[in-house]
């Protein structure tokens, strides 16, 4: 046969290769496609920023007092005036006058007085970052003049930096107590799952004692217990230690099945023919494979202790002054004729549901991401 008469042979296409990644990058991939996890995760890391720099920015500090202002509605940002539009957003100032009916002192806006807003204005002085004492705030109309975006409470204090600052407590309480109840839930978890028979029976059977109860009035009996002349940094960690007491339970059930559900995978066998002792199996194999896991059950678990803080505050077997914190402030809110005349006092419990919500759909959004056969 001729060589002219052989046909070449066909190109041959080239065939796509498929992109690799790693487990951390498909679930994080996965998780961006979650709107509401990736909206709740945005919102928890805002309120954090907030938190963290409380003192900044607040206008005012949480302790001062304007008597003269007592229980002093929101006040409105301004852009229009008689003048019209200014650039620059203002505040009028405020008139008082007390009602010859009830006695109650009303507020209104001075509309020929403006206090304009600035950044970075003088105030109270605080430790910024708990490093340096300065009296720089992101905003303000001045240390003497009123900018109270939320209003204030029965002593004239402003909510809005009140709420930044029990914001801070609130959310430091959930995190300290989900870190205590995941150090002694995982390791009781991973000793009842691994070693089973009587370790395991008596875990478990403790874990269903403390379920046997209600878990606020456990809670409340064992805040009551805290010595009432304790200062307020150790009241603090005493509600952090109470809630890690009840709070550790669940996860460590939930530790124990995932360890139970990979005690006899391939590699834990393999480590066990090689004589790795049991130590080394158990934080070395066992925990490093359920970390996302862990993570996802944590996340779910913060918006529970936020509540359970929130609600012994409410009930004044919490935070004590000169902390606060959100359940303290919305005890302020705890009668009816309170709520009916100053309705802003219930802004903490919208904080908290913003925040719970937010740190559910952030929960779910990663639970989501971390299953293997995930569709987002």
């Amino acid at each position: 046969m001729d060589k002219e008469n052989l046909e070449a042979p066909a190109p041959v296409e080239e065939s796509r290769v498929s992109e690799s990644y790693s487990q951390k990058r498909l679930i994080w991939k996965r998780f961006l496609r979650h709107r509401a996890g990736v909206a709740g995760g945005s919102i928890v890391l805002f309120l954090c920023f907030c938190f963290l720099f409380a003192e900044f920015l607040a206008p005012h500090d949480i302790s001062r007092r304007y008597f003269q202002h007592v229980y002093l509605p929101p006040q409105g940002i301004h852009f229009f005036s008689e003048d019209g539009f200014q650039l620059r957003p203002f505040v009028y100032g405020i008139k008082s006058v007390v009602s010859p009916e009830d006695g109650l002192k009303r507020y209104y806006e001075d509309s020929e007085v403006q206090f304009p807003i600035y950044l970075f204005v003088r105030g109270d002085r605080y430790k910024f970052l708990w490093l340096f004492e300065t009296e720089i705030h992101l905003f303000g109309t001045g240390k003497d003049n009123p900018l109270f975006l939320c209003g204030t409470d029965r002593f004239g204090r402003d909510l809005f930096s009140r709420l930044l600052s029990g914001g801070r407590v609130s959310f430091t309480v959930g995190l300290l107590a989900i870190f205590l109840s995941l150090v002694l839930g995982t390791t009781l978890g991973l000793v009842s799952g691994y070693y089973g028979g009587f370790v395991d029976h008596l875990i478990q059977r403790t874990i269903e004692l403390i379920f046997a109860f209600p878990s606020i009035p456990i809670l409340m009996s064992l805040s009551a217990l805290l010595p009432p002349q304790w200062p307020s940094y150790l009241t603090f960690l005493g509600i952090v230690t109470v809630l890690s007491l009840i709070g550790w339970g669940g996860l460590a059930r939930e530790i124990r099945g995932k360890t139970l559900a990979i005690n006899n995978s391939d590699f834990v066998l393999a480590a066990r023919v090689c004589g790795a002792k049991d130590r080394r199996i158990i934080f070395i194999h066992l925990l490093p494979s359920m970390f996302s896991h862990i993570i996802v059950i944590s996340t779910l678990a913060v918006p529970g202790f936020i509540l359970h803080e929130s609600t012994l505050s409410f009930l004044g077997l919490g935070i004590k002054p000169p902390l606060t914190s959100w359940g303290l402030l919305l005890a302020d809110a705890m009668n009816l004729h309170a709520l009916s005349l100053y309705p802003w006092l219930l802004i903490p419990g919208v904080c908290i549901l913003v925040t719970v919500l937010s740190l559910n759909f952030l929960g779910d959004g990663l639970r989501d991401a971390a299953a293997p056969y995930s569709t987002y």
